[in-house]
């Protein structure tokens, strides 16, 4: 695999029981998915496509890969249950081994789980490498070498 880009979903309502009394239902708010579009067409411009997107099913992470093919111009995403939030991080290697042809893949999640997945994908150890990931951020790892960590900021900035 050439490129693998890691995407923290974008700023989500607070936390809820009674709006949402399953988390995984919480959503994205107004304002999150505003920011978003914005970071979104940024990273059209440092990434202009990738080949696969790959996407927690949690409401907020969904949407936030539904933006990225909105704006970005990626790929429409693909639901995979392994890149959920209570999901362990080793899981995410089956998520994206499961796609050997493509040699570019996105990964819309969550934190912890992404900031795991990505010290895996670097040492193979879960707690190795500890990155933290903005919401909204984005991390490109090839070949296992980190080769960028773009904040939400940073993108919204490219013109």
């Amino acid at each position: 695999m050439a490129a693998i880009y890691i995407v923290r979903h974008a700023i989500a309502e607070e936390r809820d029981a009674d709006r949402w009394p399953d988390d995984a239902d919480r959503p994205l708010s107004a304002d999150g998915e505003k920011r978003f579009r914005r970071v979104a067409r940024g990273l059209r411009v440092l990434v202009p496509e990738v080949d696969v997107v790959l996407s927690s099913p949690y409401v907020r992470a969904w949407r936030t890969a539904e933006i990225l093919h909105e704006k970005a111009g990626w790929p429409p995403p693909e639901r995979s249950d392994l890149l959920g939030a209570s999901r362990a991080p080793a899981e995410g290697l089956d998520a994206i081994g499961a796609r050997p042809e493509a040699s570019s893949i996105a990964v819309v999640g969550h934190e912890p789980y992404l900031s795991h997945f990505i010290s895996i994908l670097l040492t193979g150890d879960p707690d190795a490498v500890r990155i933290e990931l903005k919401k909204g951020g984005v991390v490109r790892i090839d070949d296992n070498v980190l080769r960028w960590y773009a904040t939400p900021k940073t993108l919204v900035s490219i013109r």
